[in-house]
């Protein structure tokens, strides 16, 4: 899917609003296999921005759902960049988080490491900013991270659904 709208109309939101509905409102999944969806960044400081503007709608959402009486479940959110100190990374390995946001090159760390088995059970990963990756160096090295992803997944689990951003991408 590649969601295609101006800077600022609500394209990361968007492709965020299903996967929370699910993670919320369905069953939750043994603590292991709890990431499922992976946010990927160009740049570590849209991440970081991501994750904060991300908990805003998360608790509207909790909140409402309270004052209906409706179960939910809160997801949390993890932040995977080169800044990320090495007690969160350990954290993440030992209690994947449901939303792990990150870049292309710690995703390809994360995917080098024992923390990959976090990994295993994403069915959902949302590419902003794709026109910025898609035609350089960084974009054919994320490619084949995406691709190794669906092989730590297995040959029996669905493909990934993948969710490209972008305000400029030309048709």
């Amino acid at each position: 899917t590649l969601i295609l709208a101006p800077t600022g109309s609500g394209k990361t939101l968007t492709a965020f609003l299903w996967c929370i509905n699910r993670l919320m409102f369905e069953p939750a999944p043994a603590a292991g296999q709890r990431c499922r969806v992976l946010y990927i960044s160009p740049l570590k400081a849209l991440a970081v921005d991501i994750e904060r503007n991300l908990r805003a709608p998360l608790a509207g959402i909790a909140n409402r759902a309270a004052a209906r009486g409706d179960g939910h479940i809160l997801p949390s959110i993890a932040i995977r960049t080169g800044d990320t100190p090495a007690t969160e990374r350990a954290r993440f390995q030992r209690e994947p988080a449901d939303i792990l946001i990150t870049t292309p090159e710690s995703l390809y760390l994360l995917l080098t490491s024992n923390a990959r088995e976090a990994l295993r059970f994403l069915d959902t990963v949302i590419l902003d900013e794709i026109h910025a990756l898609v035609p350089t160096k960084r974009g054919a090295h994320l490619a084949l991270s995406l691709e190794r992803l669906e092989c730590l997944r297995g040959a029996g689990a669905p493909p990934l659904q993948r969710i490209g951003l972008s305000a400029t991408q030309r048709p």
